[in-house]
């Protein structure tokens, strides 16, 4: 599933241009010209990464990403401020409002897109395309394969996605509804219980090469995927 990047930015032409690159580079692009849309959108979506200009009609960048900081659903949303403002009393103020980078305008495309896989990697690595190697267990996001010990090892993409979750998260137990939440997205209203239902296929997936062990079970608190 492609990463979402929710840009909110008020020039059209900057738009146009972020939109076009982003969706050439494999993203999912939902553009908003004013902070209060970005809001109203968040409430029933929440994207991967927001990519916010520092001066906005209404609520500014910095208002915006205080906001999102601010709020127990939104507070680990990835967050890129795009401004024209440079100095270095400004870039601490944008980095002091909870963003995790600060791009200066003007920019190059390739910066942009470098900035947006370098937050990813670091705050959400499950969306990356980086191939994740552990114990004789490989993935590979960007031909959507899994192996152990060399073998092909066929799974459904739930059970692609939630392997690739637990890879990037070892060791972290989760919740069924943190799972929901990071695995299906937070505007997906299932049965917490399906959960338990795509660990079983994904254990019977890792099973032929003896891996299935990895995905543990912790008792009244959820799952994890174990190094030991």
């Amino acid at each position: 599933m492609n990463p979402t990047i929710m840009v909110v930015e008020d020039e059209p032409a900057i738009q146009d241009l972020i939109q076009i690159n982003l969706e050439m580079g494999g993203y999912r692009v939902l553009i908003h010209g004013n902070g209060e849309d970005a809001l109203k959108h968040i409430q029933h979506e929440l994207p991967d990464l927001a990519l916010l200009d520092w001066m906005l009609p209404g609520i500014s960048g910095i208002e915006l990403a205080k906001k999102l900081r601010g709020d127990s659903r939104t507070k680990s949303l990835p967050i890129i401020l795009l401004t024209a403002k440079g100095a270095e009393e400004d870039k601490i103020k944008g980095l002091g409002s909870g963003a995790d980078d600060y791009i200066t305008k003007p920019f190059s495309l390739r910066e942009l897109e470098a900035r947006i896989k370098a937050v990813l990697r670091r705050r959400a690595p499950e969306l990356t395309q980086d191939v994740i190697e552990f114990h004789g267990l490989k993935l590979d996001p960007a031909s959507h394969k899994v192996s152990g010990f060399g073998k092909t090892l066929s799974m459904g993409p739930t059970e692609f996605r939630l392997l690739h979750f637990f890879m990037t998260h070892q060791e972290r137990v989760y919740s069924r509804t943190q799972l929901l939440d990071f695995v299906w997205g937070d505007h997906v209203f299932i049965e917490e219980r399906t959960v338990d239902v795509h660990i079983r296929r994904l254990r019977a997936a890792l099973s032929p090469s003896k891996h299935e062990a990895l995905i543990q079970t912790v008792r009244g608190s959820g799952y994890r995927f174990a190094k030991d």
